[in-house]
């Protein structure tokens, strides 16, 4: 049930008490993010510790993070796993506070007092910089914004995009993400009207005037960070002309251990190959383009004639230095520049995580400093870590891997929580207030958070809205819409 806070005056823990016998308290926990990361953490806690209460903040109303926000329209089967999400949520033991966001609403410090155990998984929603001239030009977005922007996200309303006034776009990087927005720009947009995109985003398409994408990487094609699924996938876009230059794909000694190293490298090259001779041979005319640009670094992004808007990147070529190093070359300026015109510019260079007040950071990494998931203490007084707080997800091990790949992290987090309390190293088994000490300090403040109850409402809605227009779904963007519709009883 959505709540609309007012303080009571009454301390409601206090009327809650729990035996002290380590077999029967309830182990209070709360995560901070929805997304993956997230919940596969609380199903391995719930099913760890079997009297283990587990809330979940998020910071909209909408749970499911990078799930909702992150994966591409045109990627249904990937959003199933929310339906495992969603039994997580349905057990009595959980309860999802959305609405509520870490470092405004509520502080770490009010967290620590309020449980056992903060588990830490709000995963990347900030972007890396290039660190070159002209980044601030208009028509310069970095991918995320891109991907929120037609996910529906609330932050990604923000984004003015101008499709119509450049036949060209550019994107700096190669990897999954990178790959999605060439295919969301270059894909027709009849297959995408039955899916959960955004409806601006569709409109807007639909103008596009995108006619060429050049994605661009400073290394060669054995060493693209996409995978063989992802690139199949874009590469078999019909009508599509993909363009792929045959002297890029000259390999050294070094790459061919690479690819013994990587079979996933050796795929990706195989598919680059097949794609090079297919251009070469079935070119379609009058149709959408998509280049890619290997050993290329981008060194400036160059305004048009009005010094206001992108009009270019221009690039340096690059060399591989032949060395091996963590199973990869690393590439090495030559010098040698090129420009390339364009009127868009995508950086997907990777996702950072932001600082929150309370918590050690690392600025280089992006990541909170941490060991098997325990939140390493900044000055080490008298533990070296931080008793009681975990991080999970982007937030523990940066901005890589696959949804999947949050389970594997989720349990190597659950296990440090496990030798942590077996070792009684967490808080003394004394009353923690827990959820209800949370309802009262959001009470005080006044503010409006939303249940799982509430979610299924919007979503109820959205797939309603869907159904309408012959989509699987069609989003509520707006967060005063969203809270709007959870406040709606249905009948």
């Amino acid at each position: 049930m959505m709540m609309r806070c007012k303080s009571s005056g009454n301390h409601l823990w206090v009327q809650l008490r729990f035996f002290c016998n380590k077999s029967s308290y309830p182990l209070h926990i709360c995560i901070v993010g929805s997304g993956p990361a997230g919940f596969y953490t609380a199903d391995k806690l719930m099913k760890r510790f079997g009297q283990a209460k587990v809330n979940m903040l998020e910071r909209l109303p909408t749970p499911f993070g990078l799930v909702r926000s992150g994966v591409a329209p045109d990627h249904p089967e990937t959003k199933v796993v929310v339906n495992q999400f969603s039994r997580v949520a349905a057990s009595d033991r959980f309860s999802l506070i959305g609405n509520v966001s870490l470092g405004k609403d509520v502080s770490v410090e009010d967290l620590r007092k309020l449980y056992h155990v903060v588990v830490f998984a709000y995963g990347a929603e900030s972007d890396r910089e290039l660190g070159i001239k002209g980044e601030d030009l208009k028509g310069v977005h970095s991918a995320r914004e891109f991907v929120w922007w037609y996910n529906g996200h609330p932050d990604g309303l923000k984004l003015t995009l101008d499709l119509e006034r450049t036949d060209t776009a550019v994107i700096l990087g190669q990897g999954n993400v990178a790959l999605d927005a060439a295919r969301i720009l270059l894909r027709p947009t009849e297959d995408l009207m039955q899916t959960d995109i955004a409806e601006h985003a569709l409109a807007a398409l639909r103008r596009s005037q995108v006619r060429k994408v050049f994605l661009v990487g400073r290394r060669g094609p054995v060493q693209a960070a996409c995978t063989a699924k992802e690139l199949r996938e874009i590469l078999g876009i019909k009508g599509l002309n993909v363009f792929v230059q045959e002297a890029d794909l000259v390999t050294s000694p070094a790459d061919m251990e690479e690819m013994k190293l990587n079979r996933s490298h050796k795929r990706v090259y195989e598919l680059f190959t097949k794609a090079a001779m297919k251009s070469l041979s079935e070119s379609v005319g009058n149709e959408k383009e998509l280049h890619f640009v290997f050993f290329r670094a981008p060194s400036a992004i160059l305004p048009c004639d009005d010094k206001v808007h992108v009009g270019g990147v221009s690039l340096e070529k690059t060399t591989l230095q032949g060395q091996i190093i963590n199973g990869q070359q690393l590439a090495v300026g030559t010098g040698v520049f090129e420009e390339l015109a364009c009127g868009l510019v995508l950086k997907s260079i990777g996702y950072k995580s932001k600082l929150v007040a309370g918590l050690p950071f690392d600025l280089k990494k992006g990541v909170i400093p941490n060991f098997q998931g325990r939140v390493l203490n900044d000055e080490a007084q008298n533990s070296k870590y931080e008793k009681g707080l975990y991080v999970v997800g982007w937030l523990k091990r940066g901005p890589t891997g696959i949804i999947g790949t949050n389970m594997i992290c989720a349990e190597e987090v659950v296990e440090s929580i496990a030798q942590d309390l077996e070792q009684g190293l967490l808080t003394s088994f004394l009353d923690v207030p827990g959820y209800f000490g949370l309802l009262e300090l959001l009470q005080d403040k006044a503010i409006q958070f939303l249940s799982f109850d509430d979610w299924q409402k919007i979503n109820q809605e959205e797939i309603r809205r869907g159904e309408l227009k012959g989509k699987i779904r069609e989003k509520i963007v707006r967060t005063e819409e969203q809270l709007e519709v959870a406040r709606k009883v249905r009948v």
